[in-house]
This record gives structure tokens, sequence and C-alpha cells, in this order.
């Protein structure tokens, strides 16, 4: 049965609240448990809908799952059923889930052959394969599609290192090729690599079982291939998306909200760009701490001219905030041009916004102008429907902020990628409610 949040906005939020792990990062890591027979415990694991299909996933293979707590999960990967990836189940449960295509580089280095179904997940334009195939290939990797089952089938009897110049730096792509290089033959060297934490840390858990990665950190990974790896340990990191999410829920209902273990040292520019929009925020150690602000104002570029913030590669800025700052900005002092240059559907929740009494001007598929209202007018609450993960979030904090009741709609989508994210508000003082439509 479909779910709805119903949301009554307006009230000041105040208290703690930690993030969960990190979603990005577990579907990553939790794939790499494919590449050992050893066991693999992963601690800090997301309860979030996406990361438990992919371990679903996993025991319909064949891996052995233990769960000492509901944030670890330890896995051994002995007896894995390499037939069943030819199988109706796993096409139906894999194409609901993009992070089901990370499976395939471990299996093409320790089983030789995969199958990746067209991509599932959100709808937020075009999110093609080229870069891990292209990438596969160039370590040995045949690759053919068949309309049959719709699946694209790698083989690969023999993975022999390659220098590999990346297309774009995809973080998906480069922790896939990755993957299936530490057991390649010889050394692979992968150039315009991404560098995000994700990535870095799946490295860091990879030499822990016994690959050779040099160059972590950089854009430029050179890998040493080994016959085997063993088991490891291994610990996610803080979701730097629900970081930024809750500093833009602090702002917008002018709260005093306090991150609980942020994993400041790995934000990079996120608490940066926040303040470009005039918000306060104060790092307590390992903390961040929100006060309530009952204003904060858009800076300009130093010559005056209209601040434009765009997504960019790791260090930049991750695209998976840009939804969260156009709201921000919307009861913000000042103006500013939001420009999403990854994905060319990912502004298009912003007529629910207008709806709310936003102004904002969608220029094209990728840019938003937003001029602020600096709460000269509160947004109104109305009935919407949540398009992706990150506007879904986007548009219940401003539903918080809003003065009445507003119904999100999909919260599925929310429910991917957001651990009981209801529940957790409420403890803050949110009035929300999830109900059966």
């Amino acid at each position: 049965m479909a779910q709805a949040f119903e949301v009554t906005g307006g009230k000041k939020l105040k208290g703690e609240i930690y993030p969960q792990g990190a979603k990005n990062e577990a579907l990553q890591v939790i794939s790499a448990v494919l590449l050992t027979p050893e066991k693999v415990t992963i601690s800090n694991i997301p309860d979030i809908t996406d990361v438990n299909l992919q371990i679903e996933l996993l025991g319909e293979m064949g891996v052995k799952i233990e769960r000492p707590h509901q944030d670890t999960c330890i896995f051994q990967a002995d007896d894995v059923d390499i037939d069943y990836l030819h199988s109706a189940a796993f096409k139906n449960k894999s194409g609901r889930l993009r992070g089901s295509v990370m499976l395939s580089g471990p299996l093409l280095a320790r089983f030789k052959r995969a199958y990746i179904p067209q991509p599932g997940g959100d709808k937020i334009g075009r999110r093609n394969l080229d870069t891990h195939i292209n990438g596969f290939k160039k370590l040995g990797a045949q690759f053919q599609y068949h309309a049959e089952d719709n699946l694209f089938h790698l083989t690969a009897p023999r993975l022999a290192g390659s220098f590999i110049l990346l297309d774009e730096p995809s973080v998906t792509g480069t922790a896939n090729i990755l993957m299936a290089a530490v057991m390649a033959a010889g050394t692979t060297t992968l150039y315009n690599a991404a560098c995000e934490p994700y990535i870095q840390q799946l490295c860091r858990m990879l030499v822990r079982m016994g690959a050779h990665i040099s160059g972590v950190g950089s854009n430029m990974l050179v890998i040493k291939g080994t016959s085997s790896l063993g088991g490891t340990q291994h610990t996610i990191l803080p979701d730097m998306i629900e970081v930024g999410s809750f500093i833009g829920l602090a702002a917008m209902t002018q709260s005093e909200i306090t991150i609980k273990q942020a994993g400041v040292e790995h934000l990079g520019v996120i608490p940066d760009k926040f303040r470009l929009l005039g918000i306060d925020l104060h790092f307590q150690d390992d903390d961040i701490l929100i006060p309530p602000q009952e204003a904060y104002e858009i800076k300009t570029f130093l010559d005056g001219s209209v601040l434009t913030i765009y997504d960019h590669p790791w260090p930049g800025f991750t695209p998976d905030l840009l939804s969260i700052l156009l709201v921000v900005a919307t009861q913000a002092r000042g103006s500013v041009l939001i420009h999403q240059k990854m994905f060319e559907s990912r502004l298009f929740f912003v007529d629910k916004l207008i709806d709310m009494g936003a102004q904002v001007i969608l220029c094209d598929p990728h840019r938003a102008a937003v001029i602020g209202l600096g709460r000269e007018h509160a947004l109104r609450g109305i009935s919407m429907s949540s398009p992706d993960i990150r506007a879904g979030v986007a548009l219940l904090i401003a539903a918080l902020s809003a003065h009445g009741k507003s119904t999100i709609q999909n919260i599925e989508q929310i429910d991917r990628g957001y651990q009981h994210l209801d529940e957790r508000l409420k403890k803050l003082g949110a009035d929300i409610q999830r109900v059966d439509r």
C-alpha cells in the first residue's frame, strides 16, 4: 500500500540528530564482499530501502548473512550461486535498484561473468552504463546486450591490467572498475577517477582485504592486481547528504539543531556552500551546531554580481544537495542561480515550490533562478509528490517550514535514501505523520 507524509509546518524544532551511514558508500562496500570467500563485517549500515534491497539480493545469490546488530552485517560469499544471476528473480530485483550495477565488477573479478539489468532508481535523467562497460572492456571483458532478457552480458575468462582514462569521473563507474581491477593480472591505472570520500573508503577497505592500491584520494588510482582477497571489518562514514539536509532543515525552520558525529573532516565544501546562503553553523569537535536564525542573506560574488552555485565532481559540490540549497534559498534574502549540470531532470520539482509561493524561475532543465523571499511571505502547505530521493526531502523541508498542512506522496522515494526520517524528525518536534493512501 502506498504511503504519504502529512506535515503541519511552521514549528521551530530543537534537539540533536545523528546522521545515518552513507548510502552511496554502503552500496559500494556491500558489493565488495563478493570479492572474497572469507567473512567481511560492515558496520553503520543505513536501514534504507536501497541498501536493504542490495543485502537481500546478495542473500538470494547465496551469500551467508549474519546480523548481530541492526546496523551491522557479517557477509560470507563462499558459496555464491552464479546461475541465479541469469534468473528472472535477479532481473526483477536488481532492476529496481541503481546500486545493483556495482555487483558486476566484483563478479567479473572473481567469477568471470556478470549480468547487468537496465538501471533502476531515480527519475532524474539519463544515467548510462557506458563508463562501467567501457572500463570492463579495457580490462579484457567481452560485452553483449541480449534483447530477449533485457540484460547486459559480460564475460571475462581473464582480466588484465590496463590504462583506463574515464570519460567522466563517475563515482559508481570508478568503484565498479576498481573492484574488477584489484584481481586483474598486472597493473591498472585508472585516470580521471572519482575521489569522493566514499571511493577513498572503498579503497581502504580493499587494501585491508589485501589489494594493492596507490593514489587514494587523487584522480589517478594505480592498482596492482592480486589473485585473492581476504576478509576484513569496515565502518561506513556518516552520510554527508543527510548532514547537508539537516543544515538546510535547521535554517528553513529557524531551529536550533545539533548534528552529532557528522564526519566533519569528510564534508569538503558543503558547509561553505551553506554559509554562502548566510547560514550560521559552528563545528564542535565532530558535531555541527546550527543556531536559530530569524534571517539569512545570500552572498554575492566579489564584484557584486548574483551568486551562482553549481555541482562539480569531488572535491566540488555534490549534486545531491543542490535541491536542498534551492529550497533553503527561497526564504533567504537575495538571489542565487542554481546550476544543476549533471542531471537534466533534477530541477523539475520546482513547480511544487512555486505552488507553495516561492519565487523561482526555471530557466531550462539545468538552471533555476531563486529570488529569496526573506521570510516576508511564508510558504504555504500543499499536496505534492516526491519525484526522487533528494527532491523529496527538499520538498519535505519546505513543508516543515510552510504555514498549514502539506501532503507528500510517493514517499517510498524518500525511504530509499533516508532512514526512519519521520521518526527522527518527530524527536526534534516536527509535526509529521506517515499515513496509508
